[in-house]
């Protein structure tokens, strides 16, 4: 049994559609079945769903008459087998890592929720947006807090950047409302927030999110029923406060909870951006070229192995708000590595003097590194003269000495180090995918040979 199903409704987007399985086929989790669910598109999309099945066991397709996103969410749920849902819309796309992070979350955390970042796209720009600033878990009430912050934001009341458990929905018997169609995802959360303990915030984004559905007013909905949808609404979101308060809370923060009405009451505007990054497209995560990753030879070996390592890096950067080149550095500076000048740091890590030293100063503000007394002594400028009467090695060896730096490892980056070693077991599940444990163990004794062979050939 798949252990997530994640499912796509599909409805005329054969322009987007590849784009969007292509990413959830190329997960770097392969635990899991995907549900296209064809509501009655009369372009190729259903054709192109079909193909893909064809292709990949773990693709199922169903193809039914028009009824609308609700009832097509409702029906995915109903075929899906996962002990995890996971949504996608058609015309956005994951990040490679988006269910892995999800599953490790849920299952690390025992959390019954899991609440992710997102990339929203908008043209060539991309922007990394979230709400929940500390990464952790929370309980109902903690998430209702927060919630109250921003009411009507895409962050809660959309399912695609959520991670949720079957067995909750099929015990409450939670479905989608047909009968609205302006927040009838945010309803859906709140039910399932209602019925669970807590909530895991992850401070990774996971997805791509393009911008391309209509108001209401573009939908064709006519005034009256739009105010009754927006009522129905509310009723759900006003209940849901009162469910997960005490009353004397409620009354408290009623003013608050009300502030909904203010933030929905301009039809189109019910889910504002906030933008903490701002990328070009393509610029915000570690990219490969398709003509790259099928290069053959040494040196594209290494390249590829260089880039899913930064890839994994990229995930512990962005939970911890670093650039993935201090992640580097900080796992270097906490491997054996002997006393090395930054010259030769810089060359071990395949990058400029200049961004190493960069990379150093950020941990250093963060207090993630720190300098040893002796090395800030070193450290400081001194005048004298050049030395005389000494052979050109030994001069040579002392000025290198004299560009040695040493940097510790502070308490505070043992979270941060905790992370990358689960991230570097992540790869090694990549690297060593369908070999069986003997082959395994064998690929690692012939690989560290290979690693002695390579020392000595370098010592002559």
């Amino acid at each position: 049994m798949p252990m997530v199903s994640i499912m796509v409704p599909v409805y005329n987007a054969e322009k987007t559609i590849d784009r969007c399985i292509s990413s959830i086929l190329n997960q770097t989790f392969r635990n899991y079945e995907l549900l296209l669910l064809d509501d009655g598109s009369t372009d190729g999309s259903g054709r192109i769903c079909d193909t893909y099945a064809e292709k990949d066991e773990r693709v199922r397709v169903l193809h039914k008459e028009n009824s609308g996103v609700s009832d097509t969410r409702n029906q995915g749920i109903a075929m899906a087998k996962g002990e995890y849902l996971q949504f996608v819309d058609s015309d956005d796309w994951l990040t490679p890592e988006a269910t892995e992070a999800f599953v490790r979350a849920s299952g690390e955390s025992g959390c019954d929720m899991v609440i992710a970042d997102f990339y929203r796209v908008i043209g060539e720009r991309v922007s990394q947006k979230g709400n929940i600033e500390e990464e952790g878990i929370m309980d109902r009430a903690g998430y209702a807090d927060e919630m109250m912050r921003k009411p009507a934001d895409f962050y809660y009341g959309v399912l695609w950047n959520k991670f949720y458990k079957r067995s909750i929905i099929e015990k409450y018997q939670l479905k989608m409302d047909n009968a609205i169609s302006w927040c009838e995802d945010f309803m859906f959360n709140l039910e399932y927030v209602r019925h669970i303990r807590n909530i895991y915030a992850m401070k990774v984004p996971i997805y791509y999110y393009v911008k391309t559905k209509g108001s209401l007013v573009s939908q064709g909905i006519s005034m009256k029923k739009t105010i009754q949808m927006k009522r129905t609404v509310f009723a759900c979101y006003n209940d849901f406060y009162r469910d997960v308060f005490d009353e004397a809370d409620y009354e408290k923060k009623k003013a608050q909870i009300y502030r909904f009405l203010v933030d929905a009451a301009s039809d189109g505007s019910v889910l504002p951006l906030s933008i903490s990054r701002n990328y070009r497209l393509g610029d915000e995560r570690t990219r490969i070229s398709e003509a790259v990753q099928e290069g053959e030879g040494i040196f594209f070996d290494s390249y590829r192995e260089r880039k899913l390592r930064d890839r994994l890096f990229d995930i512990v950067a962005l939970r911890n708000d670093l650039k993935t080149i201090d992640v580097e550095v900080l796992y270097y500076f906490n491997q054996p590595h002997g006393s090395s000048t930054l010259k030769e740091t810089a060359d071990v890590l395949s990058i400029s003097v200049k961004r190493l030293s960069a990379g150093i100063q950020r941990l250093l503000s963060r207090e993630l590194l720190v300098m040893p007394e002796r090395e800030k002594d070193r450290a400081k400028p001194k005048g004298g003269t050049k030395e005389k009467g000494r052979p050109k090695e030994k001069q040579q060896e002392n000025k290198r000495k004299a560009n040695v730096r040493e940097y510790l490892i502070t308490p505070e980056a043992e979270t941060i180090l905790s992370e990358l070693s689960a991230t570097l077991r992540d790869l090694e599940r990549i690297q060593y995918e369908g070999l069986s444990s003997e082959e395994v163990e064998l690929y690692k004794k012939l690989n560290e040979k290979c690693r002695r062979n390579i020392k000595n050939a370098l010592k002559a």
